[in-house]
């Protein structure tokens, strides 16, 4: 089996590193690719090609570069199914559902591209005794994104859209785990060699890239302790990173909501993509009014969700990426247990190949359990009754994590109380909702810097003045 390759200024190149590994279908456990591990000799010469493509990219017209990932986002859109199946290989996601997030980011690469078109990157103001102050936005040069491995496709497009169109060049760096689709990703790139230079591997890669002094900007999006390691990295070099870091994410359901619906909702919320969305519902605070109706139709709902590998498209609930990510979700389930918790809900334990972990819902949680208090990252719901809204709201705030919440209710002064929630976004009777106009930055641990609209073009680009003097009293 052929090991991929590394796509540097333009050519698609072996590594020069000698580890490699094996990338395994999550579904089957057979070996779908060979990967590099990683070479720093890899990152300098990709680094390399993207500080030397960087001038004559940021040289062509606005227009131009935007019109270059338009066509991208439009290939992007019509190769969506065949992405959606390379990353079901690689990390387990339904077909179905991939091909829906990755037509998704294609149209949202498009609207995001756009935005350079009306972005201010040269803008002068008159003074009224006749002088001039010119306000110019330079892109940062050569940027590094690091992406994890349960959305390969749709958060390198969300992360590497708008460095491009404001005239950066970019190193990516895909998990080692799911490389794949990143790969055929950017063979339906048309843009200019070193323009997006593409480098495989775990930490051996992901460090040098992040140290590299020649890189402008980080974007990375991975663990709370990973991320911190950036971020040090990122501020002994003096220079720009974006975090998006580890969630818990919480939804709070008030009384006045219809139960069976919500809990339909809900159960995607924390079941989609076997739970392996960084905003996935991750602890389920519920009022006590309406608890029994809601946690019965939840554990209705919970029995919907078949097991299978995602291929075919009446199945729902996929394979977790790996053996190590199922044991820590099997494992937080079992201390949950341990301490008290009720299992509601969970299928018979899968005995074939696969790593899989069925669809659970426990009751009777507490803030002891790691299943309430870490990143589970997986197929379970955790529901504690609260007494009130006020309180479940008070209880989704009890972490240092704030990366989204989620809120269900009719009463419009509880929905102005759920924008107290401390969290970058907030979803009010609608997860997920939202559109390219959407503004946040992580709170707590969860991450820094601002992204989405017009933030993520001021991030990509620095700001310089020119003030001109008045010649009128020369």
């Amino acid at each position: 089996m052929k090991t991929l390759q590394n796509l540097i200024g333009g050519n698609w190149r072996d590594t020069r590193g000698e580890a490699v590994h094996d990338v395994i279908d999550p579904a089957t456990e057979e070996v779908a690719a060979r990967c590099p591990s990683g070479s720093p000799e890899d990152v300098r010469q990709a680094v390399g090609a993207a500080v030397e493509a960087q001038p004559a990219w940021a040289a062509l017209p606005v227009a131009e570069r935007v019109a270059r990932l338009t066509r991208w986002a439009d290939a992007v859109a019509e190769h969506a199914r065949e992405l959606a199946e390379l990353e079901c290989r690689e990390m387990g996601k339904p077909v179905s559902l991939g091909t829906g997030f990755i037509g998704a980011a294609a149209q949202q690469l498009t609207t995001t591209a756009a935005e350079a078109l009306d972005y201010p990157f040269d803008r002068t103001v008159t003074g009224p005794d006749g002088s001039s102050t010119t306000i110019l936005r330079h892109p940062l040069g050569a940027a590094a994104v690091v992406v994890p491995w349960n959305f390969p496709v749709p958060m390198t497009l969300g992360a590497i859209g708008p460095l491009l169109a404001a005239g950066n060049t970019v190193v990516l760096k895909p998990s080692e785990r799911s490389p794949m689709s990143a790969v055929r990703l950017l063979e339906l790139a048309d843009l200019p060699p070193g323009a997006v230079n593409l480098v495989h591997g775990d930490s051996r890669a992901g460090a040098p890239l992040v140290a590299d002094e020649r890189i402008g900007l980080v974007h990375f999006t991975g663990s709370v302790e990973a991320g911190r390691e950036v971020g040090r990295q990122c501020g002994g070099l003096l220079r720009r990173s974006i975090l998006e870091l580890g969630g818990k994410d919480p939804v709070v359901v008030d009384a006045d909501v219809d139960p069976a619906a919500t809990a339909a909702a809900v159960a995607f919320g924390a079941f989609a993509n076997s739970g392996q969305i960084c905003t996935s519902m991750e602890r389920i605070y519920v009022h006590r009014d309406i608890a029994e109706e809601f946690i019965n139709a939840l554990v209705e709902v919970a029995g919907t969700y078949t097991l299978g590998d995602g291929r075919d498209e009446a199945t729902v609930l996929g394979p977790l990426v790996d053996r190590r990510q199922r044991d820590v979700v099997a494992h937080h389930v079992a201390d949950a247990v341990d301490r008290g918790a009720t299992v509601r809900a969970q299928g018979q334990a899968w005995s074939g190949k696969g790593f899989f972990h069925p669809a659970t819902v426990l009751t009777d949680v507490d803030d002891s359990m790691l299943v309430m208090t870490e990143e589970t990252f997986g197929p379970v719901a955790p529901v504690k009754v609260v007494p009130s809204f006020e309180e479940g709201l008070a209880e989704a705030a009890g972490t240092r994590l704030g990366l989204a919440a989620t809120a269900y209710t009719s009463d419009p002064e509880h929905m102005a109380a759920a924008r107290r929630i401390p969290a970058g976004v907030v979803w009010v009777n609608q997860w997920q909702g939202g559109g390219p106009e959407m503004l946040y930055e992580p709170a707590g641990d969860s991450g820094m810097g601002a992204t989405g609209s017009r933030a993520a073009y001021d991030a990509a680009t620095r700001p310089a003045s020119v003030h001109i003097a008045s010649t009128e009293d020369a």
